[in-house]
């Protein structure tokens, strides 16, 4: 067929952020007398009322333990519990429920990990390896199990721009590498890590690959099975779901080799004194009752974003970031700290003169939220020599009007405290 005669796909229509913002009720509160600003979001996003009425309606119509009742309600909670494990299948295309692990969040995941895959495989002399763009909950775990074990902890190195540097990572792949644990989009500086490429290169030695995905998965699509990554991290509430829930993926192959994390009810087959004999996955690492109205709203949250469309998020958010770009660096005295090429919605800035926590009161006040500290990301600070940031961290429903708030916010602020 020829080109002339190939039907063009329309490009998707962009959102109704007016429409959109509707539903969400704490966008309609005020803030020290002002209408809430929220940019925030890398934090925690904010909550549509449908997520809302999944966890009220189940509390409020359905709430019984999961997989112990024969009672309706027990039953109704399970398929409820069951069928938010589907979407999230769905979500990231894992290949079964059975690579869908819940968990408290991608801090939980990643430590799973660690405890239950490299802990036991791991002897004095081998090496993980981690990139400085990490979040302390993909440091931390792996400097514990680096300690039980007599591993060794190697860092890839970033550049200024706020990338991770994969000539550096290659050389530092060896016969002792054991696995590779990488961001895929950075909490402080909103880069997006080519992942693909370290996945290939990191595969082509035999080592596996975990991605903390808490920052990817509310602004792109994700998919495990192109990605090829052998674990996969996220959590509920950096995607319009509750707190205190999220999801592991894993390779069932993995999976089923690794060991229980936790003991207790519902990870088990039989128990006796002398012996036990686990659950088969994904139930061998959910121990005790589970969030079960997390589970629920996390679906939920998924049903939003699905419907919305993550092509259409991306789009929104990154206008967003192109606008709050060029409005940020028109400021004087203000330097943006991170500036890969690619990138989701976020920017981390300083401005001259004034300690980003004061800067955070004074925007506070205008009621702007914006995000100062480190970002549980010390060694990125360190690297570029700060104590700390501001971050601006924007969402499909974030506006250029709010943007437009933030930088009259900041002059106010040089105002009071340049």
């Amino acid at each position: 067929m020829s080109a002339a005669n190939v039907t063009p796909v329309p490009a998707p229509a962009p959102l109704d952020v007016v429409a959109i913002r509707r539903e969400f009720p704490v966008l309609s509160v005020s803030v020290h007398g002002k209408p809430l600003c929220y940019l925030d979001n890398a934090a925690s996003s904010q909550r549509p009322q449908c997520v809302i009425d999944a966890v009220s309606d189940y509390y409020e119509t359905t709430h019984a333990n999961v997989h112990r009742g024969v009672h309706a309600l027990s039953q109704q909670a399970t398929d409820l519990f069951e069928g938010a494990r589907e979407k999230l299948r769905c979500f990231v295309n894992a290949r079964s429920t059975r690579e869908v692990i819940f968990v408290r969040g991608t801090t939980e995941a990643i430590n799973l990990v660690a405890q239950s895959y490299a802990r036991p495989r791991l002897q004095s002399g081998d090496e993980i390896l981690i990139s400085w763009l990490e979040h302390h909950a993909n440091i931390v775990p792996w400097q514990m199990v680096c300690e039980q074990t007599g591993a060794r902890l190697r860092v890839i190195p970033m550049t200024r721009t706020g990338e991770v540097d994969f000539a550096a990572f290659k050389s530092l792949l060896s016969d002792r590498t054991r696995l590779l644990a990488l961001t895929h989009v950075s909490n402080a500086l909103g880069t997006i890590v080519p992942v693909q490429h370290f996945i290939e290169e990191a595969h082509r030695r035999g080592v596996p690959v975990l991605l903390d995905g808490a920052q990817a998965v509310p602004h792109l699509e994700v998919d495990v099975q192109a990605l090829d990554c052998d674990f996969y991290c996220f959590s509920g509430h950096k995607m319009c779901g509750p707190t205190g829930i999220g999801a592991l993926y894993g390779r069932e192959a993995l999976l089923a080799a690794m060991p229980p994390w936790q003991g207790g009810g519902d990870m088990i087959l039989a128990v006796s004194f002398e012996r036990t004999i686990y659950n088969d996955l994904p139930y061998k690492f959910e121990a005790g009752t589970p969030h079960i109205a997390g589970a629920i709203g996390l679906g939920a949250a998924v049903d939003y974003l699905q419907a919305l469309g993550l092509n259409r998020i991306a789009d929104a958010e990154h206008d967003l970031l192109e606008y709050a770009t060029a409005r940020l660096a028109a400021v004087p005295g203000l330097e943006i700290i991170g500036t890969a090429p690619e990138k989701a919605a976020v920017v981390s800035f300083t401005l001259q003169g004034i300690h980003p926590h004061d800067l955070g009161t004074i925007l506070d006040s205008e009621g702007v939220a914006i995000r100062t500290g480190h970002h549980c990301a010390m060694p990125v600070m360190e690297y570029y020599g700060v104590p700390a940031t501001a971050r601006a961290s924007f969402a499909f429903y974030n506006t250029r009007a709010e943007i437009d708030r933030l930088v009259d916010a900041l002059a106010l602020a040089r105002e009071v405290l340049g």
